[in-house]
């Protein structure tokens, strides 16, 4: 079995009185996925930094990570049938992706 990280990235949003609903389809799509969930993540904060040798850069929220999820899986394409899925892909708004990475072991 492999691990693969969904790094979420999206600013869309549903108004505030639909924000349990939005919950309750991430807890129900995770639902789905069982025991394929190695560390079910968080989500990130709006906006963030980059670090890089030649200083520190604001990330703004439109443009930012939103939050990662482990898996395992046999292969990419497992994964990517799972992200398929997502409620990410119904927010309002802004973009909305799921990028796959096979974690490599160390």
């Amino acid at each position: 079995m492999k691990k693969f990280v969904f790094v979420y990235k999206g600013n869309g949003s549903k108004p505030a009185d639909t924000m349990e609903s939005v919950m309750n389809d991430w807890m129900n799509w995770m639902a789905g996925l069982g025991s394929a969930i190695v560390d079910g993540g968080n989500p990130f904060n709006d906006g963030g930094k980059v670090v890089t040798k030649s200083g520190v850069v604001d990330v703004v929220a439109s443009g930012a990570l939103s939050g990662y999820t482990i898996v395992n899986a046999e292969g990419i394409d497992e994964v990517v049938e799972m992200a398929k899925s997502c409620p990410i892909h119904t927010q309002e708004g802004g973009v909305a992706s799921v990028e796959v990475y096979e974690a490599l072991p160390m």
